[in-house]
């Protein structure tokens, strides 16, 4: 699996509600960015991906513009995505269009611990933002 289909496949893990954390490095220099978070090291990744994952459901990730680039063991990609949710203990809906931005790293050596297909690349950094809620 090449990067981009790495994306793709982060984009489907998290409308199916698959685990996301697998997608990332497991090092302490590995940060993820949301909308309203900011994700330190593997550890806090993961515990925060997985409390994401209990508390949310119905995702919708519409991809518009993914631009990736891969050299050497690294990639970087780009979107613009249209996404939306809903927060299971608040009943709320929220939905967003957002911009994604982020470094990979090819890791063929480390184990995947998510679901099938496997993938060696993973997240260096991930970085989601929005110009505002549009609910």
């Amino acid at each position: 699996m090449d990067a981009e289909a790495t994306v793709r496949a982060y984009y489907d893990a998290l409308r199916g509600g698959e685990p996301l954390f697998p997608f990332f490095l497991r090092e302490e220099s590995t940060v993820k960015f949301g909308i309203g978070e900011r994700l330190t090291g593997y550890e806090e990744i993961r515990a925060g991906l997985s409390a994401q994952t209990e508390t949310t459901t119905d995702w919708r990730v519409d991809s518009d513009r993914l631009v990736v680039t891969e050299r050497d063991g690294y990639a970087w990609f780009s979107d613009d995505v249209a996404m939306a949710w809903t927060d299971v203990a608040a009943d709320r809906r929220y939905e967003f269009e957002t911009r994604w931005s982020g470094p990979m790293e090819r890791r063929p050596d480390e184990p995947w611990a998510g679901s099938e297909p496997a993938t060696p690349w993973r997240f260096a950094g991930m970085h989601v933002s929005s110009p505002g809620e549009t609910e």
